[in-house]
């Protein structure tokens, strides 16, 4: 019977292994093939007629919450089994190799060398004569029946086969040390790693999965990671994305261990996650409790997203600092969270000044984090206005995960505000909006600033299509708001004034003086005197390279000032 091909070689399954790696998540010599164009070796499966190996599949009794799903412990676990089968086989000569003797090189293997006789003496001394393949030693009072054996499964298996689809494999294969060349190779795993490594060994001589379901081909990714089978993470990432997502589907995917989250393969399906929970938590205010509920891994995918709707950066820092305060009591939990995960997607930048002495006082954040990331802040609001501008270009342009700069969808606009105590109280406030945001405002929208402050009294600025009432055409219309809570009345001397071509000088439209009763606006309907069509036209002179740049003036009234 003619043996398979593989490649443009025929191969001896008895042979020598010398064989390409052909299927590497970091090979880039070798193009990567779809898993329908590849052979398929269904026909050898656990076939002892084309194998040259036996596979013995231990099988722990631990569930997915266990030990590995913390850094390593498998390793660790195998490692003692593999001591007390290594000192069986010097009895019996059963040739067998444990998934511990895989290493690269010989430093590698005196390393490992070195810990195994640690592991020796740690027994020794704890005067456990017992060396069964099912004891376990333990770690001060915490058990380790998580790593007794329950099951053993047996598969043969095509080294070649297993080779060319797993740089493990391959490694375990022919790394020229004694077990490259023994018939029994050893795997320990937990019991909920059975199911995905039965169908991972199944993808390789098959190029396709059984299972239907997020949940099963989440277990055969989480295998396809651990045995380094590029081809079937990929094909796992390409089912899951082509079914409906979900929230509940989504956050599972983002709630992946760190090193699968990250792999090239799993990319497009974790991007996909990340778009659906942000677009699903878009408009935060109508969802604020179920956000509440959301994970970490979701809450950092809403607050990173450029198109959250939110009403400022305040108001993001504020719902991040009730959900950290909601999942993490613990204050030193709690930090360590915004400090290292939370605090990259809060725009502190774009913050108020008035909210940033607040972040300064903030014991939910260190001290020192506190302090450097309102100094960043600081340094960016000293700008230039163009300057500013620029640097949110540059980031939006950059592959940065984290942005700073780049506004969102706020509700409330940003000003950028100086103040001023002597000779008189005064705040000169500037608002910069861009030629498609004017154009939406018609035929009858407006938006608002987000608040500034003067003598300890809340104002903000509104931009208006409304109608001339002369004219009765549409124009664009600027006003100042005083916020309700405050004194009965109070009066301030304000101007109004707005970059204009040629010059590209603040040219002053109104000056005037308002007593504010709480809660009232003054303003221009028709700023500029001229209809909208104008106002927003290419050759309008009050866009510069499509911004409009607003500033306003104000001064409280010497009649105020006399009161207080």
């Amino acid at each position: 019977m003619a043996l398979p091909v593989f490649g443009d070689n025929e191969f001896d399954m008895f042979g020598p292994l010398e064989f390409p790696m052909l299927d590497s998540e970091n090979d880039t010599t070798t193009p990567h093939l779809d898993s329908s164009s590849e052979p398929d070796f269904g026909f050898a499966f656990n076939e002892s007629n084309f194998s040259d190996r036996l596979l013995r599949i231990e099988i722990m009794g631990g569930g997915r919450g266990g030990p590995s799903s913390g850094s390593n412990p498998d390793a660790e676990g195998a490692r003692h089994h593999k001591k007390r089968r290594e000192d069986n086989n010097n009895n019996n000569n059963n040739n067998s190799v444990t998934i511990s003797n895989v290493v690269a090189g010989a430093e590698e293997q005196v390393l490992t060398d070195m810990e195994e006789g640690e592991a020796m003496i740690e027994e020794a001394s704890s005067g456990d004569e017992d060396d069964d393949a099912t004891s376990a030693p333990t770690r001060g009072s915490e058990s380790f029946d998580y790593f007794r054996v329950n099951r053993v499964r047996e598969l043969h298996i095509s080294s070649p086969i297993l080779a060319a689809k797993s740089p493990f494999f391959y490694k375990l294969f022919s790394n020229g040390m004694m077990e490259s060349v023994q018939r029994e190779v050893t795997l320990l795993i937990n019991a909920s790693e059975e199911a995905g490594l039965m169908e991972l060994l199944n993808f390789m001589y098959t190029n396709t999965v059984s299972v239907t379901t997020p949940p099963a081909l989440l277990d055969v990714l989480m295998a396809a990671d651990k045995f380094e089978v590029a081809s079937c993470m990929r094909y796992c990432s390409r089912l899951l994305r082509n079914m409906p997502m979900t929230t509940e589907s989504a956050l599972l995917y983002l709630e992946l261990p760190s090193t699968v989250v990250t792999a090239a393969s799993l990319q497009p399906l974790t991007d996909a996650a990340k778009m659906f929970i942000a677009t699903r938590f878009k408009d935060i205010t109508k969802s604020k409790g179920e956000f509440m509920s959301l994970p970490l891994a979701g809450v950092e995918a809403v607050v990173s997203s450029d198109d959250l709707q939110v009403a400022s950066e305040d108001a993001v820092y504020e719902l991040i600092l009730k959900w950290a305060r909601a999942h993490y009591p613990s204050l030193e939990e709690r930090r360590e969270i915004l400090g290292s995960r939370l605090a990259h997607s809060i725009r502190f930048p774009l913050m108020s000044c008035r909210k940033l002495k607040k972040v300064l006082t903030c014991s939910d954040f260190g001290h020192e984090i506190a302090s450097k990331l309102v100094l960043e802040a600081l340094f960016f609001k000293a700008e230039a206005p163009h300057r500013q501008r620029s640097l949110a270009e540059q980031e939006a342009a950059s592959a940065s995960v984290h942005r700073r700069l780049v506004e969102r969808a706020y509700s409330y606009r940003p000003v950028k505000v100086l103040e001023f105590e002597f000779p008189r109280k005064q705040c000169v406030v500037y608002l910069d909006l861009k030629r498609e945001e004017c154009i939406g405002l018609f035929p009858s929208e407006r938006v608002y600033s987000q608040a500034f402050h003067l003598g300890g009294q809340g104002f903000f600025l509104s931009a208006h299509c409304n109608m001339d009432q002369q004219s009765s055409l549409p124009c664009f219309g600027l006003f100042l708001g005083m916020q309700e809570k405050g004194p009965a009345s109070f009066g301030v001397d304000y101007e109004f004034s707005v970059r204009s071509k040629p010059s590209e000088q603040f040219l002053s439209k109104y000056i005037g003086s308002y007593t504010f009763p709480g809660g009232k606006a003054v303003g221009y309907r028709n700023l500029f005197g001229i209809p909208w069509t104008s106002f927003v036209g290419e050759d309008s002179v009050y866009f510069i390279n499509g911004i409009l740049h607003l500033k306003v003036e104000l001064t409280i009234s010497r009649s105020t000032d006399d009161a207080e």
